[in-house]
């Protein structure tokens, strides 16, 4: 007996393959969030052998940055999914990104900053960039 079915799966995937820009803006946005996941992983390591610590800034300080891993993560699955509503989200990171190397170019390793605020531009470009917004179907 063979059966029918009324109603047809569908996905999110579509024909035509993933421009090369949003596939690097992909790739480079789950960099991001590996980056910030070895940032938190050793903010722990600081937190537990530290001798003397601000325990309320210092949880704070750690919980922010894990949170940035999830967020980070969480736009680069949508974008790979295609979801236009992922683009917003992946501007606003790259925004922090830019504005963080600003600040490290003030305070910190010049080289991070730099490397920092051209990470953000780049990305912040390849999301916006025509073949990208047309993947995602926003243009």
């Amino acid at each position: 007996m063979q059966r029918r079915y009324v109603a047809q799966v569908t996905g999110d995937t579509r024909d035509e393959p993933r421009p090369a820009t949003l596939a690097w803006a992909v790739r480079l946005l789950y960099a991001e969030a590996a980056g910030l996941a070895a940032l938190t992983a050793y903010l722990i390591f600081l937190d537990l052998t530290a001798t003397t610590i601000s325990v309320p800034v210092a949880i704070a300080l750690t919980v922010m940055a894990a949170l940035g891993v999830a967020f980070a993560y969480l736009v680069a699955r949508a974008l790979g999914r295609r979801a236009a509503g992922a683009r917003g989200p992946a501007v606003f990171i790259q925004l922090l990104i830019i504005a963080t190397g600003g600040f490290l170019l003030q305070v910190g390793p010049r080289w991070a900053g730099l490397a920092l605020m051209a990470l953000g531009v780049l990305v912040g470009l390849l999301v916006v960039l025509p073949s990208s917004g047309r993947a995602l179907d926003v243009d």
